[in-house]
């Protein structure tokens, strides 16, 4: 597990009030701040460089919208994500641990810059890890 993730994810607690993770982050434009934020982080950082290279701006609008849709789907909000498995969508990448562990550390950071309470935060990142298996390959 990456590093900067398992120092994050936690047993999240009680039942938050009963709310949805979707309500408790803020909804829809809560969580495309925390998702354009992690997108930028990602393009430029040169570690990505080549995974980016050759996106025309209609594909980098349709990445942004897939991540953003499987987000808001995952934390229980009314989005659908109609992307592809993340087997698929990444099989032939090469993505390494290593390349897992800085992505994970850009994701924590854009939660941290928007004071994502730390319950949202594990939980959102709780997901995230059950998707690692299908996104690295080496």
């Amino acid at each position: 597990m990456n590093a900067a993730i398992s120092r994050s994810v936690s047993t999240p607690t009680g039942s938050q009030d009963k709310k949805s993770l979707y309500t408790r982050l803020g909804g829809y434009d809560a969580i495309a701040l925390v998702v354009d934020d992690f997108i930028t982080r990602l393009a430029t950082d040169k570690r990505f460089e080549k995974f980016f290279t050759g996106f025309s701006d209609d594909s980098k609008k349709r990445l942004r919208q897939h991540i953003l849709d499987q987000f808001c789907a995952a934390a229980g909000g009314p989005c659908v994500y109609t992307g592809r498995e993340m087997r698929t969508s990444h099989k032939g990448l090469g993505i390494t641990e290593a390349d897992w562990d800085a992505a994970a550390k850009h994701l924590v950071e854009a939660l941290d810059k928007y004071k994502v309470p730390e319950a949202e935060k594990n939980e959102l990142l709780a997901f995230v890890v059950t998707q690692k298996k299908d996104i690295v390959e080496k």
